[in-house]
């Protein structure tokens, strides 16, 4: 007499499930909130923001020198000219205005 053997679904459903679970965290730490490709985003925009930082950085030192320049303690005649200019819309005797 031969035994029949049971089929083995047991081994097959253990399987299943460590395959699916394998596949799950494979693709959440590609793709998840915490992931490669997020990473990868995060050190992109970390560089833009540092280049962004780094212009207005200048920026404002760009204008604290023009607001040292027209200050009461040190007065920049030339800077002081070229703002009454553009803000003011005056001009001196001698100039011709061209538009």
């Amino acid at each position: 007499m031969s035994a029949r053997r049971k089929p083995a679904f047991g081994a097959l459903i253990y399987t299943g499930i460590t395959m699916a679970l394998s596949a799950y965290f494979t693709f959440a730490a590609v793709q998840g909130d915490f992931g490669l490709f997020r990473r990868a985003e995060i050190d992109s925009e970390a560089a833009q923001l540092t280049a962004e930082l780094d212009q207005l950085a200048a920026e404002v030192s760009r204008m604290e020198n023009l607001t040292l320049r027209l200050s009461d303690d040190y007065l920049d005649l030339d800077l002081l000219d070229q703002q009454a200019r553009d803000v003011l819309g005056l001009m001196r005797s001698d100039e011709i205005v061209v538009r």
